[in-house]
């Protein structure tokens, strides 16, 4: 499992995650991804949503956050891995 790290605006740390699966729908990237590599079915996941244009030296991402966006989302990544199930909160 890959393991990639964020910095974060206004803080000094970097945060860690484990990227469980990433996908492209209507030209944006989007990230599963969880803190915890060894406890995946039970672990809270992340979907990163990548920010930057085509070409940017950096990636950019934000947590979606858009109830509408998020369930869709979830639908597909749970097609795509699947012995996952995404609940939301």
């Amino acid at each position: 499992m890959e393991k990639i790290k964020f910095a974060l605006e206004g803080y000094e740390e970097e945060a860690e995650f484990y990227v469980l699966e990433e996908t492209r729908i209507s030209g944006r990237d989007y990230l599963l991804v969880t803190e915890d590599e060894e406890d995946t079915e039970e672990a809270e996941v992340l979907i990163l949503k990548d920010l930057s244009e085509d070409g940017d030296p950096e990636a950019l991402y934000e947590i979606v956050e858009d109830e509408e966006e998020l369930k869709a989302l979830s639908k597909v990544f749970m097609e795509m891995i699947d012995d996952i199930e995404i609940e939301l909160e």
